[in-house]
């Protein structure tokens, strides 16, 4: 039988999710960007922008799922 996941494995788990998710958005704009031809610092500002991007967008998720999750640090809204 396959006991419940620890806290240690869930956070293992989680960590590995958004590193990926943050790769994904950050090599996206560069990716988008080779085919237009451009230079190294436009490739270089390209790259930039996707990290930035991908920050943002782990971070929202992150924010989103711990509010679905009921570990919000903050007090549910009321209606």
């Amino acid at each position: 039988m396959v006991g419940p996941i620890s806290k240690a494995e869930r956070d293992a788990g989680n960590r590995k999710i958004r590193l990926v998710l943050l790769g994904i958005v950050t090599v996206s704009p560069p990716l988008i960007a080779l085919q237009l031809d451009p230079s190294p610092v436009q490739l270089l500002a390209a790259a930039g922008a996707g990290f930035g991007l991908g920050l943002v967008v782990v971070w929202y998720l992150g924010r989103l799922a711990a509010e679905f999750a009921g570990s919000g640090r903050r007090p549910p809204r009321r209606r």
